[in-house]
């Protein structure tokens, strides 16, 4: 039996009362400048503390100015009263706007009895100007080859005068390598490596900031461009260039002035270049940058350098595009914890915390003294700093004084992953405030949280949290720190939807899906690592699935439909691709095709060990019909009637070829491994009839070794279908299983974040050599898990985007307490439970304009929005 607490069966809102509306965004974002997108799409959240709050109706209105839209005038568009309940991602639907212009827009919202709510305050979008509308040219340094190793950063500069008033002032910059922007000696923003990591050849985000407020009459235009992910070191094959041999700058500032002119000021050869402090920068080497080289001035009127015209050079505009993904920013900064001295003599700062970004300097000494700065994961086994798993990455920051005082330096053009800074040639005794750590990622909003009595288990959450943060830099990449750093299409895929429960990451799949979309063959082929500087390898099972299986977590997880259309033909090309591969017979067992398999599965010397290997050619056909299904429900969706129909066809073939080829009429599978089993039940590859048997050999895998043997494939998939076969006490036990391999062995060893093997280190303390990394986020996918099922915070697929929430926790485990929250595009959900006496006090918050259904042992409830509490007898996980 369930008690219900709260106001479950009264009206929620007087007539008197009146609800809000707040948190408006556009694509996402708040505010947003810069944008391509010509019908874009408008979301806003419901406040009200009331119970069972909707929304009957909406009504939008835009306006050119914010003083004419809160007036109601000279409005551009308004929408009427529309009777509807969508308040997330709701399109513009007047005139279009034209390029580089603003429009201001705030709603209001009508409750259930039909009650207009108050208008709510203004928000705004702003168009980027179209890639037609660059008049500026490409510059570059004059006499420079771009070819041997790292040249110096190049710096570019121009003077002009206002001599009007200005109105507004936009500047739109993009370069070929990354850059940072200048005007009047300041930094233009706040971002980081701009213009971002994209398929170079096919897109070329640029950026727009808007100045108005920063000139002055005598003004300076300045741009300092390193060689980034497009010039410098490319992945573990030691390539550079690999996009291109010239690095350079575009660049134009359009100044409107009062009297209705308009000034444009380009790039171009009326603008000079040189070169300053910046001697040598790299994404993976490091930088280099010597003091006493600093071009003093150089960004401000009245600069004396000797420097040259910049040389203007060809290159394509064609494939510009405005940036509407996420903007890496610095986030967060770490003190040293404390200063080490290493049995090898080394003056090792521990930030207490493996990390991605760089270190602020201080220090003091005579000009040309130098300070060199090296940066690693771990220390080894003997208390030592430890660089060999960076492999070719030298990491290593390397300042030149000036002299004359205190002097504070960052990096400009490279990032490191580290934990301990190795501190070289410091002048003096440095103390722990000489060095700092600035933590830099995509500057997602953080919308989860996952909490439980046991500490284990929420460090193990941290690390997950940790080892997202640390890997979502402009692209997902596998690892922050070593020679690679590469947007694996595999280990993005297997996380996308814990990366989507831990943050907002709409808008950074959104630009990453079209570079993979950008990158993919003509037949299909969906390259390994996105962008690729792989020279098209690709076509892998599970790691090419990411353009089914992020579109489609990102549709779930936000309600974005268009996502699914703007995906939709690289979704049916890699399944059609697949589909060529696999023929009539409808299994993908060509033997010359390369598979990655359950990457990175337990291994074991035991000499009567069964092996945890997953036929390669299972997981294929597993995924062909993953992929299939979801091109399938996606077809329905966005009304492909025709397609939608052939490709379930195609799914319920590939499942009977599966069904015929890998499995007994037992439900033994030919892999009698975790990862096929897992396969098989959560895909839904087997009739009904055959899931209890072969739910006991699942569960049999799981018994006998008692601890998981799954890798990247397998893994993300373990507990879920454990708990799919009602096998919960299995579930729990390798999550709480603190001895190699499990998750929560890293923990134990001192791990800050996710590792790349389960056995990264040896109890001992002995470090895998090579290809190894402590910071790895693939097997934090369990992270879905724990919302999911520990917690309770469930998606209804057919109501998306948390328009309806299943609330279905599963106390056990040993824990006594779990709580996760999710800001979702409605506002908070939440589940939360505690257990004592052998009851089970379930608290569980919905949020406005949605519903939530409670699963309970003895039924269910559905409710409307807001808090509410449930008090059950707690029931025994497993069998």
């Amino acid at each position: 039996m369930y008690y219900l607490t709260g106001l479950f069966l009264l009206l929620s809102l007087s007539l008197s009362s009146q609800t809000a509306v707040g948190s408006l965004v556009c694509e996402y974002h708040e505010n947003p400048v810069g944008i391509d997108v010509t019908a874009p799409r408008l979301s806003w959240k419901l406040v009200s503390d009331a119970q069972d709050v909707r929304q009957s109706a909406y009504e939008i209105r835009v306006a050119k100015s914010p003083d004419d839209l809160v007036k109601g005038r000279r409005l551009s568009w308004e929408s009427g009263r529309v009777a509807s309940d969508q308040s997330v991602n709701v399109a513009y639907a007047g005139p279009p706007v034209p390029p580089g212009q603003r429009r201001y827009w705030q709603v209001r919202v009508y409750d259930q009895s039909g009650t207009a709510g108050a208008w709510s305050a203004p928000a705004y979008w702003e168009l980027a100007i179209a890639p037609t509308d660059f008049t500026a040219s490409w510059i570059t340094l004059a006499g420079e080859t771009g070819e041997g190793p790292s040249l110096p950063s190049h710096y570019y500069r121009k003077d002009f005068t206002t001599r009007k008033k200005v109105a507004r002032a936009r500047l739109y910059a993009t370069s070929l390598g990354v850059y940072e922007m200048y005007l009047n000696g300041e930094k233009v923003g706040d971002r980081y490596f701009t213009p971002g990591f994209t398929s170079y050849d096919h897109r070329l985000q640029y950026q727009t900031y808007d100045v108005t407020d920063r000139l002055a009459k005598d003004n300076t235009l300045g741009a300092m461009v390193g060689d980034g992910w497009y010039h410098g070191y490319q992945g573990w094959k030691g390539e550079r260039a690999y996009f291109g041999d010239t690095i350079g700058l575009l660049a134009q500032l359009v100044i409107d002035y009062t009297d209705g002119s308009t000034e444009t000021i380009g790039t171009d050869g009326s603008w000079t270049a040189g070169t300053g402090a910046i001697a040598f920068s790299d994404m993976f080497n490091g930088e280099t940058y010597d003091a006493r080289h600093e071009p003093t001035g150089w960004a401000m009127p009245g600069f004396s350098g000797d420097w040259a015209a910049a040389a203007p050079f060809d290159h394509s505009k064609d494939i510009l595009v405005a940036d509407n993904g996420l903007p890496v920013k610095a986030i967060e900064e770490l003190p040293a914890l404390e200063i080490i001295t290493t049995p090898a003599g080394e003056t090792v700062f521990d930030l207490g915390q493996n990390m991605v970004g760089w270190v602020r300097l201080k220090v003091s000494g005579e000009a040309g003294d130098s300070v060199t700065l090296k940066f690693a994961e771990v220390l080894d086994k003997d208390g030592n700093f430890y660089t060999k798993n960076l492999r070719r990455a030298k990491a290593t920051d390397t300042y030149v004084l000036k002299g004359g005082g205190e002097e504070v330096y960052e990096p400009h053009f490279t990032f490191h992953g580290f934990r301990y800074v190795q501190v070289i040639d410091y002048p003096g005794t440095p103390t722990k405030d000489a060095i700092t750590g600035v933590v830099i990622h995509s500057a997602m909003t953080p919308t989860g949280s996952f909490t439980c009595s046991d500490p284990l288990i929420n460090q193990l959450q941290s690390n997950i949290e940790w080892g997202q943060k640390d890997n979502f830099l402009d692209i997902p990449t596998d690892c922050p720190q070593r020679d690679e750093r590469a947007g694996w299409t595999g280990d993005a895929q297997v996380f996308s939807a814990t990366a989507a429960f831990n943050f907002d990451v709409a808008s950074f799949y959104t630009k990453w899906m079209k570079d993979l979309a950008a990158d993919q063959l003509e037949n299909g082929l969906v390259t390994h690592v996105v962008p690729d500087i792989m020279h098209e390898e690709g076509g892998a099972t599970a790691w090419g699935d990411a353009a089914t299986v992020i579109p489609w977590n990102v549709y779930l997880a936000y309600g974005d439909v268009r996502m699914l259309e703007q995906q939709y033909a690289s979704m049916q090309g890699w399944v059609e691709f697949m589909n060529e591969r696999a023929g009539e017979d409808r299994l993908w067992n060509n033997p010359g095709d390369w598979h990655w398999g359950d990457w990175l599965a337990f291994h074991s010397d035991r000499p009567d060990y069964a092996g945890s290997v997953t036929e390669k050619d299972l997981i294929a056909t597993a995924y062909f019909y993953h992929s299939t299904d979801i091109l399938r429900k996606t077809a329905e969706i966005i009304g492909k009637e025709v397609d939608a129909a052939k490709y379930a066809k195609l799914a319920e073939e590939i499942r009977a070829a599966f069904i015929r080829e890998y499995t007994t009429a037992t439900g033994r599978l030919v892999s009698d491994t975790q990862t096929a089993y897992a396969l098989a039940i959560s895909f839904g590859l087997l009739p009904e009839e055959m899931v209890e048997s072969a739910g006991r050999y699942f569960a049999a895998t799981v018994e006998e070794p008692k601890h998981l043997t799954t890798g990247f494939v397998g893994t993300p998939l373990l507990n879920s279908t454990l708990s799919k076969i009602g096998r919960d006490d299995l579930a729990y036990m390798l999550l709480n299983r603190r001895e190699y391999p499990g998750w929560l062995y890293p923990v134990t060893q001192g791990a800050t974040t996710i590792w790349e093997r389960w056995d990264t280190q040896k109890p001992d303390g002995t470090i895998i050599e090579g290809m190894n990394s402590f910071n790895h986020y693939a097997y934090g996918a369990i992270g879905e898990w724990l919302y999911t099922h520990v917690a309770g915070i469930r998606i209804d697929p057919e109501q998306p985007g948390y328009k309806h929430i299943i609330f279905d926790p599963h106390p056990g485990g040993g824990l006594t307490h779990a709580a996760a929250t999710h800001e979702s595009m409605y506002g908070t959900v939440s589940s939360s439970w505690r257990t004592a006496g052998g009851q089970v006090t379930l608290e569980v918050t919905v949020p406005p304009n949605t519903t939530g259904t409670v699963l309970l042992p003895d039924g269910e409830v559905t409710v409307g929005s807001g808090t509410y509490t449930f008090t059950y007898a707690q029931q025994q996980a497993g069998k």
